[in-house]
């Protein structure tokens, strides 16, 4: 199939040449004269994408950079595993609209994790899908123009090439599962995975993490419960079988071993936060009653700072407080961040877009963020978990 590159502001994009098939209703052909009663009565087009294995063909993954991914991967399970005292931080925007932005924050946070590497490993939060409660944007993949047109394709390669970039300067990706399919794209690039607090409760996620490659998070409910977390947490770690595609786009039955990485995200609700030290005691109890293991990380945004973002460092703070006073159970933590502070409105020009300002939820800025996890990194030095030192990295 031929390969083209466009290039579009002197970014790369792949576009693999694909004929275009719009269902048209009226029709005399032989598809179309199925019976139209019964047959996608809302559906007004379809359009083929290129598959897995066409969009790695011409965006591929270099050696060195496979290699590092393994490596962010495995300091992860580490972590995890207990075998590392670290704390691992998922930061970035609370969104990807703009890749230039997404790669001036990816080299900031390169020379960061270097500062801080001996008591966190520090991963760009890279969220290219956005669950919607009613109706909104709905990321980078879905509509990277942001005028509804929907280029998906496109926003699959802004997406990949954005994923390389990050692999190649040294920054570990982590990003949030939406659509089911999406993983067989970008999945090699990425070191750790969400499950949104939307999804959590899906079962066709929880199946879909008990195969992921990465350590997977499953976030709270929307109204702070804890239970469908857990839930989610021991269906993941159980084998499943169920419906996706291969890299050839061809409809497959997956089986799957289970993932032992997974484990729960604190992030409020329900008008409540739930990250002081008798809700992360709870979390522990509920852990603990499932035969979980106690690896706990906190979302320092969304219901735990009320979305403000002037909160999250609070929250964080508050984190390092436990862990001085001896808790083992906090693995990791999350913050949205930004090149600059809060948040803006998709502008019917987008010209008039902000540098740098996130598009969905509000964000705290770089200087925020470096002070913040500079100082996180000088109190943790002093934690009961670093009396050995630091394994290696």
């Amino acid at each position: 199939m031929p390969v083209r590159h466009l290039r579009r502001n002197g970014a790369s994009m792949c576009k693999i040449a694909r004929p275009v098939q719009p269902r048209d209703p009226n029709s005399p052909d032989a598809t179309a004269a199925m019976n139209e009663r019964l047959h996608n009565i809302n559906v007004l087009s379809s359009e083929i994408l290129p598959t897995p294995e066409e969009i790695k063909r011409s965006l591929p993954l270099p050696a060195a950079s496979e290699e590092f991914v393994y490596r962010s991967r495995s300091a992860l399970q580490r972590i995890l595993d207990r075998e590392d005292p670290r704390v691992f931080v998922v930061m970035g925007p609370c969104s990807i609209h703009d890749t230039a932005a997404a790669r001036e924050y990816a080299m900031r946070l390169r020379g960061l994790a270097e500062r801080v590497e001996g008591t966190m490993q520090l991963l760009m939060r890279v969220y290219f899908e956005k669950p919607r409660t009613t109706v909104g944007w709905k990321g980078l993949i879905n509509d990277p123009d942001m005028d509804d047109s929907f280029h998906i394709e496109k926003g699959i390669c802004q997406a990949r090439e954005l994923l390389l970039f990050l692999a190649a300067q040294g920054v570990p990706a982590a990003t949030e599962a939406l659509d089911p399919i999406m993983p067989q794209y970008l999945s090699e690039l990425v070191s750790w995975t969400a499950i949104g607090a939307r999804t959590t409760e899906s079962q066709t996620h929880r199946e879909m993490a008990s195969g992921l490659s990465t350590p997977v998070g499953f976030k709270n409910g929307t109204d702070g419960s804890l239970a469908v977390a857990v839930n989610a947490l021991q269906s993941a770690r159980h084998p499943h079988h169920f419906l996706g595609i291969t890299q050839q786009g061809q409809s497959a039955v997956f089986r799957t071993r289970g993932n032992r990485y997974g484990h729960i995200v604190l992030r409020g609700g329900g008008g409540r936060s739930n990250y002081d030290s008798v809700n992360i005691a709870l979390c522990e109890r509920e852990l603990e009653k499932a035969g979980l293991p106690a690896n706990i990380v906190v979302d320092c945004s969304h219901g735990n700072s009320a979305k403000d973002p002037g909160l999250q460092p609070l929250v964080a703070e508050n984190l390092v407080n436990q862990i001085l006073e001896g808790n083992t159970s906090i693995v990791g933590l999350m913050l949205e961040s930004n090149l600059h502070w809060g948040s803006q409105p998709i502008p019917a020009n987008r010209s008039e877009l902000q540098y740098g300002v996130s598009v969905t939820d509000a964000c705290i800025d770089w200087e925020t963020t470096e002070g913040l996890l500079q100082s996180l990194d000088a109190r943790l030095r002093l934690a009961p978990r670093f009396a050995r030192g630091t394994a290696a990295a």
